[in-house]
């Protein structure tokens, strides 16, 4: 059986389920229907050019263009990184942090994983890389942005146990060692509970595509199993990399908290 398409009406129909929700939200003032209505309407504008783009990328599928669009997605993760800290690192550094992370992680178990596991031919095929490198880079984002967020918002919060610490003789390491742990969990929890519930709370979407387009569920269970756990590795090692470049970061040479490095988001 193919793969049933979807006219554009129907999806329209879809639409306006959203439109219904923005409505009850806004009797109920949750103050978010704007905000749902806008997420809505970027997400469609959004995936339907990257239809267009995707069609383009593998009717041509050359390694430069693979690498520039490749390049576009991690520098917009890297700026949704910096958009989702209430305390942020000034200048460059939260921004440079996050995406410097997620680019070691992200492309190397992506790369890892394409020419040792799954071993298309040319190894950058677009149909393969992209979504894979897409899913590693959403997956590593959310990650990377939960324990950087903790981070700062946690040495913000205890900076007068931190100085207390370091006053006694303790080093920087040391002194944010338990802060440290909880931003490095809380970035990696998301993949971790996604794992421990795929297949019994909930299906994942790249095994539900696969099956919606037609693939054995044998074959689709697989290659999600493939997706979840290079993921949690990418997220994983993505998230250490980020909170020790971030802790460092608010320290000094001489070891001083360095509270003056961080800005607060404006609301």
């Amino acid at each position: 059986m193919g793969v049933i398409d979807l006219a554009w009406w129907k999806l329209a129909l879809t639409a306006l389920l959203i439109v219904a929700l923005a409505a009850v939200s806004f009797a109920s003032r949750l103050a978010i229907s704007r905000s749902l209505l806008i997420a809505s309407l970027r997400t469609v504008v959004q995936l339907a050019l990257i239809g267009l783009v995707l069609e383009a990328l593998f009717a041509s599928a050359e390694l430069v263009w693979i690498i520039l669009m490749a390049t576009a997605m991690l520098l917009v993760a890297g700026r949704e990184v910096m958009a989702r800290q209430q305390r942020r690192l000034r200048g460059i550094w939260s921004f440079g942090i996050g995406t410097g992370a997620m680019f070691v992680s992200s492309f190397t178990v992506t790369v890892l994983t394409l020419t040792v596991i799954i071993g298309p031919e040319p190894w950058y095929t677009p149909q393969y890389a992209i979504p894979l490198l897409g899913m590693m880079l959403g997956n590593t984002m959310t990650g990377v942005a939960l324990s950087l967020d903790r981070l700062t918002d946690s040495v913000w919060r205890q900076r007068l146990v931190i100085e207390n610490r370091l006053m006694l003789g303790e080093s920087w390491r040391e002194a944010i060692e338990d802060i440290r742990r909880d931003a490095m969990r809380g970035g990696m929890m998301p993949s971790i509970n996604a794992m421990a519930a795929a297949g019994i709370v909930s299906l994942p979407g790249m095994m539900t595509g696969q099956i919606l387009a037609g693939s054995p569920p044998a074959v689709a269970v697989k290659y999600q199993i493939l997706v979840m756990l290079t993921i949690t590795v990418g997220t994983g090692f993505g998230t250490l990399m980020a909170v020790a470049w971030g802790s460092r970061r608010l320290f000094d040479d001489r070891e001083r908290l360095r509270l003056d490095r961080l800005v607060k988001k404006h609301p």
